[in-house]
């Protein structure tokens, strides 16, 4: 979808992309091959020649940050499989909801392959090496919660990479409501220890941790690590209709 898009160009808006694939124009190569059949203005199609340009070179040399800096913060989805070879899929845990008066007490990230999970008063600190290594970070909600909680304990942390909090792309294909509801509509399931348990179930288990029941940590990490992977598989899932409808809106 990147490679399709325009609105990160220098005075390209949203109603000169819909007119240009409207037009039956949807990459740039499409656009270079037929520019002279789109109803656009000579000085319009300069900029776009000149976007286009400029985005290939920075697409070749992977600056994320380009993209990240250009795009729409709600759009930053259209680059996931331009960037998803450096994926960081994330979810926290917390005692609380608000930042002022709670605290981290896990961290995930899943890459794909693998899921790790930093936990408070054992490797929480790593995450300050681990997050600059991803040019792409998938959230559900973290544009409002997972990443400002992250900020406010470790202000470090530059989060100069594209994300995609996917509750919002979600949305304008009519999967609303939270992350569990969602994996139900989508046929997604969870191992029988976790279901049912909710944000509110994962501040217990972690005071319950804090008394010293093991257990309880084994079972919230199994938890976040269910969140991150399904992250993943909610994307793959999905992304075709976060594409076609983009194009038909």
């Amino acid at each position: 979808m990147l490679t399709s898009t325009y609105i990160h160009m220098p005075r390209i808006g949203a109603t000169v992309e819909k007119r240009i694939w409207s037009g039956g124009v949807r990459t740039w190569d499409d656009f270079l091959d037929r520019k002279n059949d789109l109803l656009i203005s000579p000085s319009k199609k300069e900029m776009i020649l000149t976007g286009i340009r400029d985005s290939v070179e920075k697409l070749e040399s992977r600056d994320f940050e380009f993209f990240a800096k250009s795009l729409p913060k709600a759009e930053h989805w259209r680059a996931f499989r331009e960037f998803s070879g450096k994926v960081a899929y994330v979810d926290i845990e917390t005692t609380g909801l608000s930042p002022a008066s709670s605290s981290i007490t896990v961290v995930g990230i899943y890459d794909g392959k693998e899921a790790r999970t930093f936990v408070k008063g054992i490797d929480l600190d790593d995450i300050v090496d681990v997050f600059p290594k991803y040019e792409f970070l998938v959230t559900f909600n973290g544009a409002r919660f997972d990443l400002p909680f992250i900020k406010r304990e470790f202000p470090q942390i530059e989060f100069n990479q594209l994300h995609a909090d996917l509750m919002y792309p979600l949305r304008r294909i009519s999967l609303s409501g939270g992350l569990k509801k969602i994996e139900c509509e989508l046929g997604i399931s969870r191992a029988e220890e976790t279901v049912g348990i909710s944000g509110f179930d994962a501040v217990r288990l972690w005071h319950q941790y804090e008394r010293g029941d093991e257990d309880a940590l084994d079972l919230l990490l199994k938890y976040n690590r269910e969140d991150i992977v399904n992250l993943k598989t909610i994307i793959d899932m999905t992304l075709p209709r976060f594409i076609d409808n983009k194009f038909s809106e």
